[in-house]
């Protein structure tokens, strides 16, 4: 449903707010944190920049910001949001955070220049496609971005499936929620099926994580002296 243009903009919010909530207690903000911290980590960066694609309401990016702010390094994010009710909540989630900079456009087309960013998120963004649609987006991004490109996502299995069915329906009635939710697991892929999709894209070495509960985290190297382990 969040896929559909006309949504209810309260329908919208209250959908955004779930989701925050299901990042925060079922691995959203702990799988890209690791994958942050461990590239930050691998090439002793002081500094560094991230485009996030398909944003949101701007959760992802602020607890990254946060993370940074601790560790004492310099950063700045640049988050993209298309859909208008979306990039509003995320300018409230952002406010206290001057690192984080709102850009309301496609993550298909990302409107920046070669280059522009060490590092390229997409979370739980990239099931919303094709196959063929995310290696070409993948291809995209890779030019966008210096250092790599990480991908943290939902895998998809019948427990997964099954349990949000049952989770979401215990703690709200929002039908966005109740709806998507469970579509989300059954649009995912498999661990296999990650990984195949990565080769095909072939834009980089591929580090592949299994993230507790059910999620993958990908980090694609774009560097010729970062491959794979």
């Amino acid at each position: 449903m969040m896929d559909l243009p006309g949504n209810p903009r309260r329908l919208l919010e209250e959908d955004l707010a779930n989701l925050r909530a299901l990042n925060r207690y079922l691995g959203g903000y702990r799988s890209v944190l690791r994958g942050v911290e461990r590239l930050v980590h691998d090439r002793s960066l002081s500094y560094f920049s991230l485009l996030g694609v398909g944003t949101g309401s701007g959760d992802i990016p602020a607890r990254l910001a946060e993370w940074a702010r601790t560790r004492g390094l310099g950063a700045e994010f640049t988050a993209l949001e298309g859909e208008p009710v979306s990039i509003a909540a995320a300018a409230t989630q952002t406010r206290h955070y001057p690192e984080i900079k709102l850009v309301r456009g496609d993550g298909l087309a990302p409107p920046f220049r070669a280059a522009s960013f060490d590092f390229i998120l997409a979370s739980q963004f990239l099931h919303h496609f094709s196959e063929a649609h995310i290696v070409t987006l993948l291809r995209t991004w890779s030019g966008i971005a210096r250092r790599a490109i990480i991908v943290s996502d939902l895998v998809r299995h019948p427990l997964a499936y099954y349990g949000i069915h049952s989770l979401t329906r215990m703690f709200t009635r929002n039908v966005m929620t109740l709806t998507d939710a469970p579509l989300s697991v059954q649009r995912a892929f498999t661990m296999a099926e990650w990984r195949e999709l990565f080769h095909r894209a072939d834009v980089g070495p591929v580090q592949l994580f299994s993230i507790f509960p059910f999620r993958v985290l990908a980090l694609i190297s774009l560097e010729r002296d970062h491959g794979q382990v």
